[in-house]
């Protein structure tokens, strides 16, 4: 008690102290200070700011905080690659590591740049002040983004309350999403592609083909001026299905790696090198898909926002369970890698939908995407379909099931036809760009790396490094 009072006793001797020179220097009477040198007035700029608003002044901080979560959601979705990259290193063989790291860098990299280019231009031909004559729907290439601020850098001429965000804010955040179709395809080949011509074709996947498919739902197009418009809340089908079917169209291309399967038939597995490196990917692509999903909010609304994190969270937790009892059950042992694809397969499988399921069904969707994400993995195996780290199953066929639960489960006028439309025309718009695309690099460049590249890994071949020196 004693020692209480006499800290007190000191901390009013300080202030008293640290005051007197201030009350001197006012006795003093220092002349005025003159308009220029007169401090600012926050409490006027603020009352300014307002005034500015509008109709909107009353809920300007929620503007501000709108714009400030969704640089959070874009930041976070920017953590993802740093997901991808640890999950793709992790299940590939440490000969490869240096090589599926170096494609990651490069994808978010020319991911992000391209879609500054064109991509974001493109992604949004009917938002983005484009003659609605000149937008018929399909195809509107646009050019470099200029000053999306022009509509307002600091108050609601931009988007309004349906979009809660600044011109730039809405780029950035839709930029993160740009280079995850490349991403996915990235580990689909991993191990046997040739660097150069991956370095082509995931270009003009991410600078062309994904801007063009997501114009036709996010940006005003065809799959959105159907009589029921087609829905897809953060992209199980225009980012997931879209990069999973793309990278089917490039296995099929490319080929298995060498060893992957006999003669006979048989299935030789190549392990993974390091599961706790891919255990680490999926819990930041995890984390990650708060941003994915949250941030597809377009505001910091607390009633969807709260709602889409649950959901979220729930359908890639059933996810993982359904997995782990799927693989049990039929490959007789609990397996990691099925465990860690159940996560994400639950949520490919909500991103969809997210906002307009119940909590009842989003624990139906991820226990029904874990299930199928382990017999789709084994099917493709089957079929020879050599992907090394599940992506297709994942990403492609995980994505049509969140999809097609839009119409099953949501709450709303949603339509099976329009969702299965939407599903098809993404799909099949992505497997035929790439295996065209693939095609032609492999009748010019060549796609495989020699056999000699592959069995000595591409780590030392391409990159002249390794991941792991001294063992």
């Amino acid at each position: 008690m004693k020692f209480t009072l006499l800290k007190l006793l000191l901390a009013l001797a300080c202030g008293m102290f640290t005051l007197t020179p201030a009350v001197t220097a006012q006795d003093e009477s220092a002349p005025p200070a003159t308009a220029e040198e007169a401090p600012e007035d926050p409490i006027a700029d603020y009352n300014a700011l307002l005034k500015d608003q509008g109709e909107y002044a009353g809920a300007y901080d929620f503007f501000t905080i709108s714009m400030l979560w969704t640089c959070i959601a874009a930041a976070m979705v920017f953590i993802m690659h740093l997901g991808f990259a640890t999950l793709e290193s992790g299940l590939c063989q440490k000969k490869n590591v240096i090589n599926v790291l170096f494609k990651n860098v490069f994808i978010i990299s020319i991911g992000i740049v391209s879609y500054a280019f064109i991509g974001f231009t493109t992604h949004y031909p009917g938002d983005l002040n484009v003659d609605p004559d000149a937008w018929n729907g399909w195809l509107k290439f646009g050019g470099m983004i200029g000053d999306l601020n022009a509509d307002g850098g600091n108050n609601w001429g931009y988007g309004g309350l349906a979009l809660c965000m600044t011109g730039f804010g809405d780029f950035i955040f839709q930029a993160m999403f740009a280079a995850t179709g490349a991403t996915i395809v990235s580990g689909a080949v991993a191990e046997r592609v040739k660097l150069s011509s991956f370095m082509i074709f995931a270009t003009l996947f991410v600078a062309i083909a994904y801007p063009i498919a997501g114009s036709w739902h996010w940006g005003t197009g065809v799959l959105n001026q159907m009589e029921v418009p087609f829905k897809d809340f953060a992209g199980s089908t225009v980012v997931h299905a879209f990069g999973g079917f793309g990278a089917l169209a490039c296995v099929m291309v490319l080929g298995p790696r060498k060893g992957k399967y006999g003669k006979d038939g048989s299935i030789k597995p190549i392990p993974a090198h390091n599961f706790p490196l891919a255990a680490i990917g999926v819990f930041l692509l995890m984390f990650g898909w708060y941003g994915f999903n949250g941030g597809s909010v377009l505001s910091a609304e607390p009633g969807a926002l709260g709602l889409v994190f649950t959901t979220t969270t729930l359908a890639a937790c059933t996810g993982a369970l359904g997995a782990i009892a799927a693989a049990w059950l039929w490959l007789k042992k609990p397996d990691l890698s099925m465990a860690l694809n159940g996560i994400l397969a639950g949520l490919v499988g909500i991103t969809a939908n997210a906002d307009v399921v119940s909590v009842a069904d989003a624990l139906i969707i991820g226990l029904v995407s874990g299930v199928i994400v382990v017999f789709s993995i084994v099917a493709l195996d089957r079929a020879k379909i050599d992907d090394p780290v599940g992506a297709i199953s994942v990403h492609g066929i995980c994505g049509i099931w969140g999809t097609i639960a839009v119409a099953i489960f949501g709450e709303g006028d949603f339509s099976m036809a329009s969702q299965i439309k939407g599903v098809l025309l993404v799909g099949g718009f992505a497997f035929v760009f790439s295996y065209i695309v693939f095609s032609a690099l492999k009748a010019t460049l060549g796609v495989r790396a020699s056999e000699e590249e592959e069995s000595r890994g591409l780590d030392i071949t391409e990159h002249g490094q390794e991941a792991y020196y001294g063992e």
